[in-house]
């Protein structure tokens, strides 16, 4: 050993002047200016520690050269493994010869002929590239050169083909991609796919990330036999409180393609912004309030719905939804009191023009929180709004609601009993106007308030008894309604005879009138809770019926019941439901099952709604719509869905799809059939169109992240 270290020393203060190196072996001796090493070598330099069998050092050249089973680790990164290495040290270079390197972080390794390394960035002669297992990967990735940085960890391939199982899928003469978690610009994946309507698809995306507050995604596509467009969609962030997104896009028909389908525009466009700051007063004025601020926007405008079709190629990505609404939220918050405006548009895609769409621009709100007098026994609050229900045509109008609700309460009997009186104080005032487009000047309105009070009184109890293994809660109360006194002039006394019935709601002239009829009626309440010994809930159960006294015709109103049961951890229902006595039947029904359990994630729901209301053609306008999903997760690798949505009145299937995902550590491999109706603007009507999908999804990781697979779509011929 002592004569190891002789030998040591010396090399480690020659190497020392120029770059610190130290070798270690179990022999190693000197000829002249060449030290040779055998025998377990250690080399540990910069950041670098290299073993190998032996190793010959020239002192004159500074090169030093390693033998058999070489293996380089970097930071605990990666590592590189060959046969022969040569490092200049004098030029700081490093040669591999046969070539593998492996990333610890991402599990992507390179296997080549050689590999030429200078400070950062290495060189790479013809290899193989892959994520799998080494031994008979699933998928490689085979290139005539490379290049890598270690620093940025960005690896550039040249003359790429793209092999599954040996079978060769694709080719690009350039693929570049990092290894790295942190953003950067660069392509995202790809999404193709075929359609017998509208030919071959293809979008490519291009990321762009210049700075750390904002990113830019631009993503291109064309339609053969449809057309081409572009999307693009920024994203930022303006403070730790703040962020938003701008997206926009544009669409261009071809003419044949325009024609053929009768649509209402040969161009599609439109664009949204979403903006959401917690902090904007404080942040924008530079006080220092001590309540809450903030502003919510997400606006949207369009041309047609076909904007929103044509945004992606994938059905489940696209709102079917014919109405749009844009908002503006704006509040200050404090422990006593709210004020807030906001802004709200409709935009409804099955028109050509939404002048006559009323929109509330803006709203005004004053809240004073509930607030308690003489020793809690008298509670009350305020509530003020303002409403501007504007529109480029027809009549217009600015409705002011005030609330001031005043409530006395007391218990007795030690709290087993609480009663409580409630004077509820209400006005709405109407300022109506009229656009110079306007065509109902015939319709005059007037004007108008509406004033009016009504009490409530209210008796209730609640009892709670704990169990061995659970808990019970119930509580019952009992509340009775009686109008006071009510003044009114204007609108309200004019068209308060035709628009207090129900059923003339649809009338034009009842269109700003929200006023309904206080009832001199009861209500009873029912709740039960029930709690396992880790205080979660079990149980949830209510009922409400109402009960009218001035109309003894129609005494009861509808029986309310709603179930929430929690069977098991993995099992639960829910259901909603009113009975109307009148017409001896359900009006609403809505049941839920979800089950989480053997690898099975499922939810069924139905609704059924009947309004009572005829339509034109005399038949009642009622709702019976089925919606389920299904997914089960066979084992670590196999898994399967389905999506079925039906319309039992009109008997079509909204949406239906079936879909099987295979996942490997290094790849997973998806095919999924859809069958989706979405709305299309033509100029007779607004039609729809049942499309049919084939998505196959192929996920090569860790080169693609769980959101950028890439997706190959192919639609088949519309159904009918």
């Amino acid at each position: 050993m002592l004569k190891i270290l002789l030998f040591l020393l010396p090399l480690l203060v020659t190497l020392h002047a120029s770059q610190k190196v130290e070798i270690f072996a179990s022999e190693m001796n000197s000829e002249g200016d060449v030290v040779k090493a055998n025998g377990g070598v250690t080399v540990v330099y910069k950041k670098y520690f290299i073993t190998a069998d032996r190793a010959v050092y020239d002192r004159n050249s500074s090169v030093l050269e390693l033998f058999d089973n070489i293996r380089v680790n970097k930071d605990k990164s990666y590592k590189v493994l060959g046969n022969y290495a040569k490092l200049n040290l004098a030029k700081k270079e490093k040669f591999f010869k046969p070539f593998y390197i492996s990333d610890k972080e991402s599990r992507v390794w390179i296997s080549a002929n050689n590999g030429n390394a200078q400070d950062t960035l290495i060189d790479i002669g013809e290899g193989i590239l892959s994520g799998c297992n080494p031994i008979d990967p699933i998928w490689k990735i085979e290139f005539s050169s490379s290049s890598y940085n270690s620093d940025s960890k960005w690896i550039n391939l040249y003359n790429a083909r793209l092999y599954i199982d040996d079978i060769p899928i694709f080719y690009i003469p350039y693929f570049g991609f990092s290894l790295d978690t942190q953003r950067k610009s660069g392509l995202l994946m790809p999404s193709i796919g075929y359609s017998a309507n509208e030919g071959t698809f293809y979008e490519q995306p291009i990321y762009i990330a210049v700075d750390n507050w904002w990113d830019l995604e631009l993503k291109p596509q064309i339609r053969t036999q449809r057309g081409q467009g572009i999307y693009q969609k920024f994203r930022f962030v303006d403070s730790a409180t703040s962020r938003g997104e701008f997206t926009t896009g544009y669409f261009k028909e071809s003419g044949k393609y325009y024609k053929d389908n009768n649509l209402q525009n040969n161009s599609h466009y439109g664009f949204s912004f979403k903006y959401d700051n917690n902090d904007f007063l404080n942040q924008w004025l530079g006080v220092n309030l001590e309540g809450q601020s903030g502003i919510y926007a997400d606006i949207s405008r369009m041309n047609d719905v076909d904007y929103i079709n044509l945004s992606s190629n994938d059905v489940r990505n696209n709102s079917t939804a014919t109405q749009v609404l844009s908002r503006i939220n704006l509040f200050y918050n404090t422990d006593t009191q709210y004020v807030g405006t906001y802004f709200k548009y409709y935009q409804d895609l099955t028109l050509v023009s939404n002048d006559n769409t009323l929109q509330k621009l803006p709203t005004l709100q004053y809240h004073y929180y509930l607030d308690t007098f003489l020793q809690n026994h008298l509670l009350y609050n305020l509530d003020v709004q303002s409403n501007n229900l504007t529109r480029v045509i027809n009549k217009t109008a600015i409705q002011t609601d005030i609330n001031l609700p005043v409530t006395l309460q007391t218990s007795l009997f030690d709290e087993y009993i609480n009663i409580s009186y409630k004077a509820n104080l209400y006005m709405q005032y109407s300022n109506f106007g009229a656009s110079e487009q306007d065509t109902t000047l015939n319709n005059e309105f007037n004007d108008g308030y509406i004033l009016r009070n009504f009490h409530t009184i209210g008796v209730s109890s609640q009892l709670t008894r704990g169990y061995e293994d659970f808990s019970h809660v119930i509580s019952f109360g009992v509340s009775y309604n009686k109008a006071g006194t009510q003044s009114s002039n204007g609108y309200y006394s004019d068209y308060e005879s035709i628009c207090s019935n129900s059923q003339n709601q649809n009338d034009p002239r009842c269109e700003f009138y929200s006023i309904s009829d206080i009832q001199e009626e009861a209500q009873v309440d029912f709740i039960e809770y029930l709690y396992d010994d880790k205080a979660k809930e079990i149980l949830y159960h209510r009922l409400a019926q109402k009960i009218s006294y001035a109309n003894p015709l129609n005494r009861y109103g509808e029986l309310e019941n709603e179930l929430n049961y929690k069977v098991t951890d993995y099992l639960s229902f829910y259901n909603n439901m009113f009975y109307n006595y009148e017409e001896a039947s359900f009006s609403k029904v809505f049941n839920q099952v979800s089950l989480k359990k053997f690898g099975i994630n499922l939810s069924l729901s139905h609704l059924y709604k009947d309004t009572y209301i005829l339509t034109t053609s005399e038949t009642p306008e009622f709702t019976s719509y089925l919606t389920s999903t299904l997914g089960y997760t066979y084992n670590n690798h196999y898994s399967f869905s389905a999506l079925y949505n039906y319309d039992a009145i009109d008997k079509i299937a909204k949406t239906q799809e079936i879909g099987f995902m295979y996942k490997k550590r290094c790849w997973d491999f998806g095919i999924r059939y859809s069958e989706n109706r979405r709305p299309i603007l033509s100029n007779d009507i607004t039609s729809f169109v049942n499309e049919r999908y084939i998505y196959f999804t192929i996920l090569l990781k860790p080169l693609m992240k769980a959101n950028g697979s890439s997706n190959i779509t192919m639609q088949l011929p519309n159904a009918n």
